[in-house]
């Protein structure tokens, strides 16, 4: 890989500013190495070399005259593609849509674009976002870098792909159950779901969050204060704050962090993945925190009924396409989806009413505490080909159970790396705190990774 595509966004902004480096050449470096490994990964959709090589020439010239666009002049990132930009189509990932473009972009792309961003591809997705995989009946199947047999994770499946595969330093997801954190933990990112609102969201839902996939923690730094910015369309946003993004690692002594290793509900823990989160905790006991291991907060009933709500609002969304369009959608989706076809509406009622629960239960487990640890996973990847970790429709979301209950209860998490399984693969610490102390989550992992290092070894592809 070339060096280049080592360096991190702070140190090719820093390098485009003294003129070391222009934004043409590294654009050039990028297409080179998304020509080179791109048909392994398989990680984008509407990649545009040349449009991208016209934006960052117009860059250049702006660096060279001391007057660039904004702060992110000429910095490549890649969008997910459920994530809106203006005149492209918004496919969900499915064939069954009907591909109109995009009206306006949504507010993320907005903001990255406003301050110089080069939108050079948009990422894959699978269909309706429904999975933590990179199938898709739309797009080529999405392949993790670090072991091409196996899945990348989802929703933001491309973005994770990308990110590992050396497609720059910032990579745009989406999350509502943690399509953020679960690629980034299986594909070696740091991933970072804001409190709910601070990052403006349109369309917005209940969980609903955009945040940056990138290689280290200051690379999510970079790009926050350009994300935060408000945008009148999020009627859920919160109230916007001068914060300094550029946060220092957090001084941990005295802090008092739970320690989750039993999401209650789902999929157990393998026992790689609780090795490397039993000594992440242990890193951060060595340097002064208290660390207090915490029981489950979720039950498998409460999983079960948030699957239903889903799974009832998205039949209701299907309900009246064709049933040729229909049977566009991939079939595992479709079966999954089926479980909501039977619900009446005092189900449906009370399983919105169990999101208020998972709300609540998160909320009460965090207090009294700075922040809780936990996997972001809990097993190492799956075959690429398989829709979910266990592939059942009927137990398909058997593995959110450490990052969902954040998205319901709108605190504020992160994935960073902190091991690798027995066979190869990144395990992710997730690292949650109270709603809106982002910064405290931003510094702890920023600790962490100060401590550990961030990877230097990306996959060779």
């Amino acid at each position: 890989m070339s060096e280049l595509l080592s360096l991190t966004a702070r140190q090719i902004l820093a390098a485009y500013a003294d003129g070391s480096l222009s934004p043409r050449d590294y654009m050039q470096a990028i297409i080179d190495r998304v020509e080179a490994v791109e048909p392994k990964v398989a990680a984008l959709w509407l990649y545009r070399p040349e449009e991208a090589l016209a934006e960052a020439e117009a860059a250049t010239e702006r660096w060279a005259k001391g007057a660039p666009k904004g702060p992110l002049d000429g910095l490549p990132v890649t969008v997910k593609e459920m994530i809106a930009t203006k005149g492209d189509p918004v496919p969900n990932g499915t064939a069954a849509s009907d591909l109109t473009p995009a009206e306006d972009d949504a507010p993320a792309a907005a903001r990255l674009r406003e301050d110089g961003a080069i939108f050079f591809a948009k990422t894959t997705a699978p269909d309706f976002g429904m999975l933590s995989s990179g199938l898709s009946s739309f797009h080529k199947l999405s392949r993790n870098p670090w072991d091409l047999s196996q899945n990348p994770g989802g929703s933001s499946a491309g973005a994770g792909a990308a990110g590992a595969a050396g497609f720059g330093p910032v990579h745009m997801g989406t999350d509502i159950g943690g399509s953020i954190r679960i690629p980034a933990g299986w594909c070696g990112l740091f991933g970072f779901k804001a409190t709910q609102g601070r990052v403006p969201v349109y369309p917005h839902f209940p969980g609903r969050c955009h945040g940056p996939m990138t290689r280290c923690v200051d690379d999510a730094l970079v790009v926050m204060p350009s994300l935060a910015r408000p945008d009148w369309r999020d009627a859920t946003s919160v109230p916007p704050e001068t914060l300094d993004w550029n946060v220092p690692p957090a001084t941990v002594r005295g802090k008092k962090l739970g320690l989750l290793l039993d999401a209650g509900c789902g999929l157990p823990v393998d026992k790689d993945v609780r090795a490397a989160i039993v000594a992440a905790a242990e890193r951060f006991a060595a340097e002064g925190a208290e660390i207090v291991e915490i029981k489950p907060f979720m039950t498998q009933e409460l999983l079960e009924s948030l699957v239903s709500f889903w799974q009832a609002r998205f039949w209701a969304k299907i309900s009246d396409m064709t049933p040729e369009r229909r049977t566009r959608i991939l079939p595992f989706i479709l079966e999954w989806a089926a479980g909501g076809k039977e619900l009446d509406g005092a189900a449906v009622a009370v399983a919105f009413e169990n999101t208020i629960s998972i709300r609540d239960a998160a909320a009460r487990a965090l207090h009294g505490f700075d922040a809780i640890l936990s996997p972001v996973n809990p097993t190492s990847s799956f075959p690429a080909e398989l829709a979910m970790p266990n592939n059942d429709p009927r137990h398909a979301m058997e593995h959110i159970g450490f990052t969902m209950p954040w998205n319901m209860g709108d605190q504020p998490a992160c994935s960073i790396h902190c091991g690798m399984t027995s066979t190869g693969i990144p395990v992710g610490l997730q690292i949650a705190a109270n709603r809106f102390d982002d910064l405290g989550v931003l510094g702890l992992a920023r600790a962490f990774e100060d401590w550990t290092g961030a990877i230097t070894e990306w996959p060779d592809l």
